[in-house]
């Protein structure tokens, strides 16, 4: 059984934390589940996700242990007439940063304060 082949086209579309590919020496990998186990963070696999990472991956120096759980991941093989793609990854939602006044935390730590000095200083 031969290995199925996918176009840079089409891993270019597995970019996101929900649904991440990545292609290294040639070979295609889903790394979805893989990327709250990464020692290295998820950031890592997303900005090199959806395309070629095989020279970052080599570039780290990964164990052998890590080249045998490729095995875990791999769907397939990159097409070799296809040809490599600039892949842009998608605007995440940015968490909201709760917002107002810096002094309605403030206000309450001087009241406490000034209770604390009445009570045991005066």
């Amino acid at each position: 059984m031969s290995a199925k082949l996918y176009t840079y086209e089409e891993i270019a579309q597995h970019n996101s934390r929900e649904d991440l590919w990545m292609v290294i020496d040639g070979k295609v990998y889903d790394i979805t589940s893989f990327q709250d186990e990464h020692p290295g963070g998820e950031e890592v696999l997303l900005d090199e996700g959806a395309k070629d990472g095989t020279s970052a991956f080599e570039d780290v120096g990964h164990s052998d242990d890590a080249r045998d759980l490729l095995k875990k991941y791999y769907v397939g093989d990159v097409d070799p007439t296809s040809k490599p793609i600039k892949v842009e990854r998608p605007v995440e939602a940015i968490p909201e940063v709760p917002k107002g006044n810096p002094l309605r935390i403030l206000i309450p730590l001087v009241l406490f304060g000034a209770y604390v000095y009445y009570s045991y200083f005066l």
